[in-house]
This record gives structure tokens, sequence and C-alpha cells, in this order.
């Protein structure tokens, strides 16, 4: 007789369902895990074996097979020891079979059959739900899983808290989701005196997702003026959370539960192609998809290697990324918010005749250099950063607040949810092709001048609907229907203030 228990295997953020089948059978004695297991999984037979010693379970002197079905598909984890130990004591007619293949288990055995949590609850809930399974996990996964709602949450301590629930001694009772938490936003943009021209970059960026380059000098305030984006991005709808706590669950980054402030996520200018894009054993996310939803600032953009910073050009446009490795091809989302920060050159002062090195202007023209023309392309909104006057230091701030701009953001981007809704579009940087058109058709003097701009200039065609894009969004801020010049106008001001490699 072969039991069946049911777990799941991840590809990418999906979570596949696994039947896991054992079969107790005469023959010398055995335990063999088959269904193209990797080492973690492999060794769990050890564990249950001890997990079921601990509670005084011994196995039959037979042979145990344990088949991982399909058989094709990469099984990866110890998540798998819960759902094997399951079938075997199924098999041993210790726990009803037919109560086993109700549910999804997951979860690793400790040596004393405790239960530790393991990544990915969160799609592991979805799947259930899908198959219209409860699920059955360690007592720390439960919150997370629970914020699914349609399917029930078992979370046990230990293997034994398993068993009496499937025997009807002491039923697990099901788990409620964590509470779902918007922590306050670190930084201020009162704090940040001077930079209005670089605070309204930010804020245009923010109501329609749209890229920044900044450049000014050491000291200036870029890392400063990026850290205060989060305060001003709207929290995350119920859609939006979900979708980016799965993937932070597959990455071992959800504690317990859904956040509703956006990522924002810093790497440095020394991470690899794979911290960036993702990949490594078990194809995992990098940081662009764990920036999904949220704010990816780079920091000394053109320190960054050159095939690291080529990486971004594909996600930038598609919102997605796929991870090709020799036994994987897992596709991510990844629709973020890219901040890039730099110098003007290596030494940091061009700008400043008594500081800048002798090799002025040129250092400067290598150095930004290294940003490629068609990366370049892809920045929406860029932007100088000078030096902050000793007077304006002195001053107390007297900026809009973040609040104050949040309340704008969130209007602006009330009328894009309005605008987009059944599109594919979500803001005004995802309207393409017809919609594009539709929505974002400047007035006669708008353009009259963007098209003068174009020719002066020699705007790329991504270039001239980006300009579009941007005014779109100026024009929602001011709570405007139509496109007109000025929108146009301050769009193309953003799109020529740096001088770049491309238009």
């Amino acid at each position: 007789m072969v039991t069946r228990a049911f777990t799941v295997a991840f590809e990418g953020v999906e979570a596949r369902l696994v039947e896991v089948q054992c079969a107790v059978s005469s023959g010398l004695p055995a335990f063999t895990i088959v269904g193209l297991p990797d080492k973690a999984v492999s060794e769990a037979r050890e564990r249950v074996r001890a997990a079921l010693d601990a509670m005084s379970i011994a196995l039959p002197s037979k042979r145990v097979a344990i088949n991982l079905s399909p058989a094709d598909l990469p099984k990866e984890g110890s998540h798998f020891d819960l759902p094997i130990a399951l079938s075997l004591l199924a098999a041993l007619d210790i726990i009803p079979r037919d109560e086993v293949e109700g549910v999804v288990a997951l979860g690793e055995l400790s040596l004393d059959g405790r239960l530790t949590p393991v990544l990915g609850a969160l799609p592991a809930a979805m799947t259930a739900a899908e198959e219209d399974r409860a699920l059955v996990c360690p007592k720390a996964c439960g919150p997370e899983a629970a914020w699914v709602g349609a399917t029930e949450v078992l979370a046990a301590g230990s293997l034994a808290d398993v068993v009496r629930h499937f025997t009807g001694q002491s039923p697990l009772p099901p788990v409620d989701p964590g509470e779902a938490v918007t922590p306050a936003a670190k930084r201020d943009f009162r704090e940040v005196k001077g930079q209005e021209r670089a605070k309204r970059a930010l804020e245009i960026a923010a109501a329609g997702r749209h890229h920044v380059m900044m450049v000014g000098t050491p000291g200036s305030g870029k890392s400063m003026l990026a850290s205060c984006l989060p305060g001003i991005l709207p929290p995350l709808s119920a859609a939006e959370a979900l979708e980016t706590s799965m993937i932070h669950s597959v990455a071992g980054l959800l504690q317990g539960g859904i956040s509703r402030a956006r990522p924002f996520r810093e790497p440095h200018h020394t991470a690899s192609p794979t911290a960036i894009t993702g990949g490594g054993r078990g194809a995992k996310p990098g940081e662009v998809s764990l920036a999904h939803n949220g704010v990816l600032f780079l920091d000394e953009f053109p320190e960054f290697p050159r095939n690291v910073l080529e990486t971004l050009r594909q996600p930038i446009e598609t919102g997605e990324i796929m991870v090709a490795r020799a036994n994987a091809h897992i596709r991510y989302p990844c629709r973020f918010l890219l901040v890039a920060a730099a110098n003007p050159c290596r030494c940091g002062y061009l700008s400043d005749p008594s500081q800048a090195c002798s090799r002025a202007p040129v250092c400067g023209e290598d150095y930004l250099g290294r940003i490629s023309g068609p990366l370049m392309d892809r920045f929406d909104l860029r932007v100088d950063v000078p030096p902050v006057a000793y007077t304006d230091l002195d001053r107390p701030s007297t900026g809009d607040t973040s609040a104050q701009i949040a309340a704008r953001v969130a209007a602006a981007r009330a009328i894009q949810a309005d605008r987009y809704d059944g599109t594919r579009a979500r803001v005004n940087a995802e309207a393409e092709g017809n919609l594009l058109e539709a929505v974002a058709t400047p007035d006669d003097a708008g353009r009259a001048l963007l098209s003068k701009v174009a020719e002066r200039f020699g705007l790329s065609a991504r270039a001239y609907h980006r300009i579009l894009r941007v005014a779109r969004t100026i024009a929602d801020l001011a709570g405007e229907d139509e496109v007109r010049q000025p929108h146009i106008a301050e769009a193309v001001s953003f799109r020529l203030s740096l001088r770049s490699p491309a238009r």
C-alpha cells in the first residue's frame, strides 16, 4: 500500500505541488528517497529517523521508499522533512491516511522532533488554497502563511503536536495572520535644507514611478534625499503587499507578518551580478526583485561593474527578470523605482575649481562615461545636486514635510489608478503605445515645444515617450486633465539637466 502526503517545491515565487509517496515493503532494511532530491532532502531520512526515535516510534525492519513526484522536478530545501515523516507515519497506520492527504505540509525537523521555521510559507499557503487543502507548518511560520486567508493554517511546534492533531487527541487551532505593519519613515524631507529642485524631481518620481539620476559633489545630500523617498510613497495595496511578501518569503526576509511599507534596497557597489539580478544556489531573487513595488537605490552608480549596470536595462523595461541557470529558469517580477546617485567625477569636485583635479573636465566625462548611453536613456529625471550654501545650513528648514508631499503623491496615484483601471498599466511610467497617446497627448503649444526639443537635441524615441510620461505625471500633480506646454517644459528641463551620453 502506498501512502501519500503533499508539499511544495519552489520555482521562483511560485510553489508547485509535490506528492510525497511512501511504500513500506519486504526486503533488506533500507530508507531511500528518490525524485531528484538535493543534499538537504536526502539528509531528511536521518532527521526523520531521529525525530521518530524521540517519539519512541521505531522504524520497521523493512524497506522504506519515498518518492517525490513529479520525479523530474528538482527538490531543494529542508521543508520536505515534515511531509516525508507524515507519509511514513500514515504507512505505519499511526495517523489516518485520508487526513494526511487532505493537507499540504512543510517544515524542518530537529533531531528531537521540534519543527523549525522554513522559507516560503506564504507561497505554499497560496498553493494549498488553490488545491483546497489546509496547510500544516511550523509555529513560527503560521502568522505569515495565515495572510492568504483562503485556506486553514495549522501551526505546530513539533511532530508530536501534528500526530496528536491527526489522531484527534489535541487538535491544532487555526492560526491568525500577523499584524500588517507600516513602519514610520526614518527621514523627513523637512530635514533636507535647500535642494528644492531635487525634492521636486523625487516628488515627480514617486507620483509616476519614474527613474531618477542624481549627480552632485560629495556631501551635497544625494543619499539623504534618497532615504527620504520611502516617506512620500503611498503604502502598498493589499495585492501589492501580498505580491511583494511572496518574494521576501522565498528569500527568507519575511519576519512573521506582512509590511505595507514599500521596500527600499540599497546594495553596495561591490555587489555581484548574481546579487543584483538573482541566481546562485536555488536561483534566489536578487536586489531588483527584492525591491519589487519599492525603491532600488544605487549609490556611487558609476562604481558598479559595467556588467552589473547593463543587467538593469531589461528589468527596467519589462518589469520582470528571467534568472537562467543550468538547472533552473525562474522568472521574478521586478517593477521598481530606480534612484541612482553619482559624483560628477572620480575626485567628486568637478564643479569646484579650487578642489577639482588637473584632468577636469575630461575626468568627469570619463567617469560618467562608464554609464552606457542606452542605460542613461532609461532615466526619466536627471538632476544636478549642487553643494548646499552655508547660509542655508544656518537657517531653519521651511520646506514641505514628507506628509505634505505624500498627500500630493497619493492624490496623483489615485488619478492614475482610475485612469488605468482595466489596463495593464498601473502608473504613468508603464503607459505605452496607444494608451500613452490617449492619456498624454499635449496641447498644440506643448507639442510644438517637444518637437523642437527632439529635433534640436536628437532625442531617441524612448526619450520622447518618457518625456510625455513625466509631463503626464506633472499634470496629475497639478490636478489638470490636459498635458500643457508648462508640463512639457518642466519634463524637458529634467531630461536635459545633465550632460550625458544619451538624451
